[in-house]
């Protein structure tokens, strides 16, 4: 779905007055996406902080839901995820919350502000509509990534790769990773909760000498399609941003089983003060339309009902994801001390 197709189909639903909304009877515990069409109107005014992210397409769904709305007023505040957690914590200790909600790129910072006791619980037909792994009290994610092992056909076999993160370190695969980078981080992060600190610091250590590093998971994926390396640390959309603009890309992707390596984090949305029209505009980002725009241009995974995955992943019931909670990926301060301590930062 291009973007200005999205735009205008939503802009479309919002004037079309015959469409039903779903406000007069209520939201039934679902397990599918809903339609923009059966979803309430949007009245009033919301302040929305919104972390910088996806390269424009969270924008392109606010505009999208604003031009549907012409009765509702949506304030953007914009910023790194990790600064406007910070700005709603300090907000609410001094007594001047501004924020109406939350949408963060990134997990870690969700539950920094869930843990400050800020967020509002959400209702229970709201978090019926996520996928059962999904489904938290106060936070809605709205769209998922998952740790990859993006690796080179011409230069290694699916054969060659583990299937366990940890013992990566004892092959002799050239690696490219972005230890810098915050999808890396929350990623050490679960594996510290998963494996403890000392198997982190000891894997770090394994891995130091037989890595390349770059400042971002893009590059990873590019130097590993460049054949600078056998395979990459990264998040899986990277690689099918890539290959959709250059389809003959020397890439395929690989996955590791019950650990930090096959990690599915998430963005998500929370709710900082009572009422409706905050609720109800969490449902659209859980709509049919922005899920499925999501999906198709950004390559995140839809986490609202059945909806296909990206094409070149596989879906959520082959994978095998560590059960970690994401909101704990919050506590990075002992990771960086960590990766300090290898030298890996």
């Amino acid at each position: 779905m291009q973007r200005r197709t999205f735009i205008k189909t939503l802009s479309y639903l919002g004037a079309a007055s015959a469409f039903p909304f779903l406000s007069a009877r209520g939201f039934a515990a679902i397990s599918s996406a809903i339609p923009v069409a059966e979803l309430p109107e949007l009245k009033g005014e919301l302040t929305l902080y919104l972390g910088r992210g996806e390269g424009g397409l969270y924008e392109d769904v606010l505009d999208a839901i604003k031009k549907r709305n012409p009765n509702f007023n949506l304030r953007i505040r914009r910023g790194p995820t990790a600064a406007l957690a910070n700005m709603i914590m300090a907000e609410a200790k001094a007594g001047v919350s501004q924020a109406d909600l939350f949408w963060a790129v990134d997990s870690g910072a969700i539950g920094q502000v869930v843990d400050a006791g800020l967020a509002q619980k959400l209702p229970g037909d709201l978090t019926q509509q996520l996928q059962p792994e999904f489904r938290f009290s106060h936070w809605a994610p709205i769209s998922g990534r998952i740790r990859t092992l993006p690796y080179n056909p011409d230069r290694i076999s699916a054969a060659q790769i583990p299937d366990s993160i940890m013992t990566l370190p004892d092959t002799d695969l050239s690696i490219a990773w972005a230890p810098a980078y915050a999808s890396f981080q929350s990623f050490i992060t679960a594996m510290r909760l998963i494996e403890g600190d000392r198997a982190t610091t000891q894997w770090l250590k394994g891995m130091k000498n037989k890595t390349k590093q770059y400042a971002g998971e893009l590059g990873v994926v590019m130097a590993v399609e460049r054949g600078e390396v056998d395979l990459g640390l990264a998040n899986h959309y990277y690689t099918l941003r890539l290959k959709s603009g250059k389809p003959d890309a020397r890439l395929a992707l690989a996955f590791t089983k019950n650990d930090a390596g096959c990690l599915i984090n998430a963005s998500g949305v929370l709710a900082l003060k009572e009422g409706k029209t905050a609720t109800d505009f969490i449902r659209y980002l859980l709509s049919k339309e922005v899920q499925t725009y999501l999906s198709t241009e950004a390559y995140e995974l839809p986490l609202a009902g059945q909806l296909p995955t990206p094409a070149g992943i596989p879906n959520l019931a082959q994978l095998s994801p560590p059960n970690v909670d994401l909101t704990k990926l919050a506590d990075l301060r002992p990771t960086i001390n960590l990766m300090r301590k290898a030298g890996i930062i």
